[in-house]
């Protein structure tokens, strides 16, 4: 599909104002609207800023949404309910969340694309503990971010958590003492540790363990949203052509 009509969710944004230029320098994309309260009735690259999502889908193909945990389910949920695409880059959403944007998108026969980090090199690091997984059953997730990041953990660590539910590992907490909490929370069976400290911007390492040696995988991004442009836009191309969530930048880049 060429010429896509796309709405950028939190258009002002850190992530998304990035995404919504890039958009509007794509000769394949248009950038129709955008949504944020603090500016609606502006324009950004030539384009209306509304209050709300179900002001701004007229002529839409694909929602963006980069706003917060808190309303990105609703705006995702009312895209899908207009019969438009949903690419969800916001964090703090859970799996039960995921799944009830899954059943709608395929209920109405539209495509989602979810990401906790839409960064090409974090894709490649969940990849790559995907494959560690298969032989070593045992390990740990630490999430770093800033001391103002509100959710926890971090959408990167949650989507990593959450997928390596899916493979065999060995529980260790049954004979803990103490403060068990100590151990971090557990995500779909991986025990997960989420620090919010001064410095940081989001860091994700997942830390494997075998008999004598460990394997770590580290994504540590940087201060700016360059990082994620990228994925998102391969992620806006890539949605009108599937129908239910797809969920991981990695399920696309390796998708053949």
């Amino acid at each position: 599909m060429s010429n896509l009509q796309i709405c950028v969710a939190g258009v002002t944004g850190w992530t998304g104002a990035a995404v919504a230029e890039a958009v509007a320098a794509a000769h394949d994309l248009t950038l129709r609207a955008g949504v944020s309260r603090s500016a609606a009735g502006t324009e950004v690259a030539g384009a209306p800023v509304h209050a709300t999502v179900d002001d701004a889908l007229e002529g839409v193909d694909v929602l963006v949404e980069f706003t917060s945990h808190d309303v990105a389910k609703a705006n995702a949920l009312a895209a899908i309910e207009r019969g438009v695409a949903v690419v969800i880059g916001t964090s703090g959403l859970t799996a039960a969340d995921y799944e009830e944007i899954d059943a709608a998108a395929r209920s109405r026969g539209v495509g989602a694309i979810a990401a906790g980090n839409f960064s090409v090199t974090a894709a490649m690091a969940k990849a790559s503990a995907m494959l560690a997984a298969r032989f070593l059953p045992s390990w740990e997730v630490i999430d770093y971010a800033s001391a103002g990041k509100a959710d926890a953990p971090s959408g990167t660590a949650r989507e990593l958590a959450e997928t390596l539910g899916a493979a065999t590992r060995e529980r260790t907490l049954e004979d803990t003492h103490g403060a068990v909490e100590a151990r971090g929370a557990e995500i779909a069976g991986t025990q997960v540790h989420s620090l919010r400290l001064p410095s940081f911007t989001v860091s994700t390492e997942i830390v494997f363990g075998a008999p004598d040696e460990r394997l770590s995988i580290r994504h540590d991004a940087g201060s700016s949203a360059a990082p994620y442009v990228a994925g998102t836009l391969l992620a806006v191309r890539a949605v009108p052509g599937r129908t239910g969530l797809t969920r991981g930048l990695d399920a696309l880049l390796l998708a053949d």
